[in-house]
C-alpha cells in the first residue's frame, strides 16, 4: 500500500488545531476530505505535530495511505485542488516506504514566535503575530533564554492537559533576536510538550520587560510547578517551521 508524506503549509486562524474535534473544522480533517476527494478512498493523516488552534505551519509534515499507487506530483495537485478556498497548501508529496511515520520518525521539530513590539495595532500581521506594546529587552530575553536549554524538568512550563509521558524533555536551542519592531523566538528539540513553546515564550515577555531576571525563569524551571510559569502566550504568534528526519528536512 503506497505511503505519501505531504509538506504543508497553513494559516491555523480559523482552524480548531490539527486533530479532529467535535467543536469545529481542523486542519487534518480539511485534508483527509480533500484525499478522499480525489481518491474515493477514507484515510487518517498522521501529523509531526498536532498545533492547536490558532497556530500556524510553514513546514508541517504528515503521511497517509492510499490502496492504489498515484505518482506524487499528483497527490500534491490533487489535495491542493480540492483543499480550495482553505487556507491549507501542500508544498510537497512524495512517496516513503512503510517504515517511515511523521510523527515517530521526527528528530528534530522547530517552531518560531513573532512577537510585533509596538504601540501600534496590527494590521497585516493580525493573527500571525502577539502585539506587545511594552518595551521588551530582546538581548536580556535571548541571555535569560539559555537557562532553558539542555535537559530538564519542564513541568512549569507544560500545559495541564498534556498527555506526554513525561515532562523531561531536551530543549537543543531557544534563540531571541529582534528585527525593527519584531522579536522572534526560534525554539528547536526532537520533541515539546503542549504549550511548552507558547509558556517559555511568555515567561520571556516578563524578562523583557524587565519584570524578571534569569534568576527568576531558572527559579521558575526549578520549582517544577505550573503555577509559576508567567503568562502562556497566545497562539497566534507561534509557527511550526521545519520537522528533520534521517533522510534531512522535509
Amino acid at each position: 500500500m503506497p505511503r505519501y508524506r505531504l509538506l504543508l503549509e497553513y494559516d491555523g486562524t480559523d482552524f480548531v488545531g490539527w486533530q479532529r474535534q467535535d467543536n469545529g473544522r481542523s486542519v487534518q480533517q480539511a485534508i483527509e476530505e480533500a484525499v478522499t476527494g480525489f481518491s474515493g478512498e477514507t484515510v487518517t493523516l498522521h501529523a509531526a505535530g498536532r498545533t492547536d488552534a490558532g497556530v500556524h505551519a510553514l513546514g508541517q509534515v504528515a503521511h497517509f495511505d492510499l490502496p492504489r499507487a498515484f505518482p506524487a506530483d499528483t497527490v500534491r495537485d490533487a489535495v491542493n485542488h480540492h483543499l480550495k478556498p482553505e487556507p491549507v497548501a501542500v508544498l510537497e508529496a512524495t512517496t516513503v516506504d512503510d517504515e517511515f511515520h511523521a510523527r515517530f520518525s521526527a528528530l528534530e521539530r522547530r517552531y518560531l514566535y513573532r512577537i510585533v513590539n509596538r504601540r501600534a495595532p496590527l494590521t497585516l500581521d493580525r493573527n500571525h503575530a502577539w502585539r506587545v506594546t511594552n518595551p521588551l529587552d530582546a538581548g536580556a530575553m535571548h541571555d535569560s533564554a539559555q537557562v532553558l536549554v539542555g535537559r530538564h524538568d519542564f513541568t512549569t512550563f507544560r500545559a495541564a492537559q498534556c498527555q506526554a509521558r513525561s515532562p523531561v524533555k531536551t530543549l537543543d536551542a531557544l534563540a531571541v533576536e529582534r528585527h525593527d519592531d519584531e522579536i522572534v523566538v526560534h525554539a528547536v528539540a526532537r520533541s515539546f510538550l503542549h504549550h511548552q513553546v507558547r509558556s517559555m515564550v511568555g515567561s520571556l515577555k516578563l524578562v523583557g520587560e524587565g519584570k524578571w531576571q534569569a534568576a527568576d525563569l531558572a527559579a521558575a524551571l526549578a520549582a517544577a510547578d505550573r503555577a509559576r510559569c508567567g503568562p502562556v502566550a497566545p497562539p497566534d504568534g507561534l509557527f511550526l517551521v521545519a520537522v528533520a528526519y534521517e533522510d534531512g528536512p522535509a
